[in-house]
């Protein structure tokens, strides 16, 4: 009654990587090469920063987004608590990850973002990939990444990336989207380029949108940390992995503490910079 379709489909699959391997395999290393590279730096500069630094860091920059003294003295409370639970090296392997895959989102996300904005057609294509994006379960991303680039933080990255990439990209679009018509057809009139009125106009108002969207990429980032680490990401979620497959509770929650820690900052600053943003749009 049923036609196989499973086993065709998979092994299409399979001699799809297997030729991209054999055909594009030095390509994938340089880019892996390159990835690790910012991340190695990344990851090499935070753990080598001293952690008060670090603290007075979080304290600026949660004052300079919330000017709420009792926000920024909490939050850097909360980072210090994670020097308390020794697990402050496997905080900065993760806020690492974290940051580089966020900014490749953001190199991706945007671009993508705009060009969806502006044409309805490739918003069309766009849209179905990026609900396949979000539906599909977390730990299918790590298949690809790790055929591809083998085991290790680059894959865990990159499969961040496919994860939590689409709410900046949809954010953007709409952002760029509910920028009034009338302020564009100004700034038309006093002749602006396509680019001016983008540089000028429109990223300016969508910018509180855009800040919700990676927010959230920030916060999907995260929720990829656990995965991540069963292809050797490392970093906080090793610590909850290992955990769970100890069967030590103990150590679980304190590695699944720390990651609500890092999420509860990282969440209420880039919110904080948001609603300024949009303050500041508001009363320009």
């Amino acid at each position: 009654m049923f036609v196989d379709l499973g086993k065709p489909i998979a092994d299409g699959v399979n001699q799809f990587v297997r030729y991209l391997i054999v055909n594009y395999g030095d390509g994938f290393e340089a880019v892996s090469n390159f990835i690790l590279k910012i991340l190695l730096f990344i990851e090499t500069g935070l753990r080598d920063l001293h952690p008060a630094i670090l603290l007075i860091v979080v304290f600026g920059l949660a004052w300079a987004s919330s000017r709420h003294l009792l926000m920024a003295a909490g939050l850097t409370f909360l980072m210090w608590l994670i020097g308390c639970f020794g697990l402050w090296e496997q905080a900065m392997q993760t806020l690492a990850i974290v940051l580089v895959a966020v900014l490749i989102s953001a190199l991706i996300g945007l671009p993508l973002g705009v060009f969806s904005a502006r044409s309805a057609r490739f918003r069309a294509v766009l849209s179905p990939i990026l609900d396949l994006m979000q539906t599909i379960p977390s730990f299918v991303y790590l298949i690809p990444a790790a055929m591809l680039f083998g085991l290790g933080k680059v894959p865990a990255v990159l499969a961040t990336v496919i994860y939590a990439a689409p709410p900046l990209i949809r954010l953007t679009e709409l952002g760029i989207r509910q920028v009034d018509a009338e302020v564009v057809e100004a700034s038309r009139a006093f002749g602006a380029t396509r680019w001016q009125m983008l540089r000028g106009v429109q990223l300016p108002l969508a910018l509180p949108s855009i800040m919700a969207g990676l927010n959230q990429t920030m916060m999907m980032a995260l929720a990829m940390v656990v995965i991540a680490s069963m292809i050797g990401a490392r970093g906080v979620g090793e610590t909850v992995l290992l955990g769970l497959q100890r069967n030590d509770a103990g150590r679980g929650l304190i590695g699944g503490l720390v990651i609500v820690i890092l999420a509860i900052v990282l969440d209420r600053i880039t919110q904080n910079f948001g609603r300024r943003m949009q303050i500041r749009s508001g009363e320009g």
